[in-house]
């Protein structure tokens, strides 16, 4: 231990460790992959409906093709019967005239049918298969139906007349009754409104979802007046879910209210005979020594209590721009004459953040108190303390760290938890356990967050994230 001339001192550090080293936990926050329930519903009830139309319109398509293969087979079969009656009953003058009358005013050709002629039979698909079919038994034997007569594209149909053969020649599109554009129209249609149902149906169903998630992130923060829940929704479910919710708010709010209740009477009735036995210590027991102990002890109660005012103080607090700086400086006065630490700052000067003074010292004072009582190295008994603060983006990092030999990974996560102590490798304890949890809720009613890790050069790191004011909003 350092001798008695030793006394703490607070050294301005020029270049301080840079603040990146710092956990990643508070200086942005981990990005998963992923959709939201509104996406997922949306998508999911989006492919329903597509397939359902794509269905649909097959299950059209299969009605629609034998009716439409018979009706064009008929329109066919018609036409050349008709062009074949036409041809018989009249002469050969007028034949010649016939023939140029189809072919210029109904685009209809007949030519006849050489032995050599080459052609593409039409029956390419399940339409043209039916179509070729049928006309074969309308039309009797040695029809046949092509798509092209050599080379030239076209609706080609070789009949028989007077042991003759011929082609007749017209354009396929005239016996597609059902165009192509009329499809996409409607499919087209049918598809906008699907997805417009789909996200009207996905936004009914995350809404009130979504107004549950708003409501339990209230309750975590400790804002129950703000997670209350509409009870006159029209559907039963979600109205019956609001209300099982508001009733369990209610009932988390007062357990809060009654647990505040109960630790603040406790620490005030202990008060007055913890008073009452230091004074009749002092005056009563003659052995200095054992006096000594005994105050200590009753001091020591005294500041457990202190905890327990602090951990049981309401969650609400104005925040308003405060200097860190200012702030820092008056919890370190009262640690100005002791020997047994040493401190390093890099805080600068017009350095802002929104948050109440008191709470703000409150919360640094037990952080150096922690970092004083247990991060003393082994070799000096002198605590030196690190003390950084640096602005980032709208935010304000605050690290304290201690040169100490930090804590195991396992009992790192629990330092937080109300009435929690650490093993002896921190030294001995002897408080309430409650310093770490009152600092993590007030950085949390702050509107900040709050990180606990071990340094990779040994010694326990706390880092502070508070909201950063701007310099026009000081008073």
């Amino acid at each position: 231990m350092p001798s008695g001339s030793q006394r703490s001192s607070i050294t301005e550090v020029s270049s301080p460790a840079p603040l990146g080293t710092m956990p990643a936990e508070l200086s942005r926050a981990p990005k998963r992959v992923g959709l939201s329930l509104f996406w997922r519903t949306f998508f999911l009830l989006a492919l329903l409906l597509l397939g359902s139309i794509l269905a649909w319109l097959q299950t059209l398509r299969a009605l629609d093709f034998e009716p439409r293969a018979i009706q064009t087979s008929q329109q066919i079969a018609s036409l050349v019967n008709l062009s074949r009656a036409a041809l018989m009953h009249a002469d050969s003058i007028a034949r010649v005239s016939l023939l140029k009358t189809m072919t210029d005013q109904e685009s209809v050709r007949i030519v006849p049918r050489e032995p050599g002629d080459r052609y593409e039979p039409f029956n390419t698909d399940a339409l043209g298969r039916r179509i070729a079919r049928e006309l074969s038994s309308r039309l009797g034997p040695g029809t046949v139906v092509a798509n092209s007569v050599n080379g030239q594209e076209g609706l080609w149909v070789g009949f028989v007349m007077d042991d003759d053969t011929y082609w007749m020649q017209t354009d396929r599109a005239r016996f597609n009754q059902t165009g192509g554009k009329t499809w996409m129209i409607w499919l087209a249609t049918a598809a906008l409104l699907s997805l417009a149902g789909a996200a009207l149906i996905a936004r009914l169903i995350n809404r009130p979802l979504k107004q549950l998630s708003f409501a339990a992130s209230r309750v975590r923060e400790g804002d129950f007046e703000a997670s209350s829940l509409d009870e006159n929704v029209a559907t039963s479910e979600i109205r019956a879910v609001n209300i099982g919710f508001n009733r369990m708010t209610q009932k988390l709010a007062k357990i809060e209210q009654d647990r505040a209740v109960m630790l603040a009477g406790i620490s005030h009735d202990l008060r007055t005979p913890l008073a009452r036995l230091r004074l009749e210590t002092e005056l009563s027991v003659t052995d200095v020594e054992a006096r000594t102990h005994m105050v200590a002890d009753i001091a020591q109660l005294d500041a457990i209590i202190d905890k327990f005012l602090d951990y049981a103080r309401p969650g609400t607090m104005e925040l308003v721009p405060v200097r860190v700086r200012e702030v820092l400086e008056t919890c370190l006065f009262a640690l100005k004459d002791r020997n047994d630490v040493q401190f390093n700052v890099s805080v600068p000067d017009d350095l802002l953040v929104l948050a109440d003074d008191v709470e703000l010292g409150r919360v640094l004072t037990n952080l150096l108190e922690n970092a004083r009582r247990y991060g003393k190295s082994v070799d000096t008994g002198i605590a030196v303390i690190d003390i950084v603060a640096k602005a980032r983006d709208r935010w304000v990092l605050i690290r304290v760290r201690d040169h100490g030999m930090g804590v195991s990974q396992e009992q790192l996560n629990n330092l937080t938890t109300p009435f929690y102590r650490g093993e002896a490798a921190r030294t001995a304890a002897k408080g309430a356990g409650l310093g770490l949890a009152i600092v993590e809720k007030t950085v949390t009613r702050m509107g900040g967050g709050f990180v606990l890790s071990n340094s990779s050069t040994g010694g326990l790191s706390a880092l502070l994230k508070l909201q950063r004011a701007p310099h026009s909003s000081i008073r």
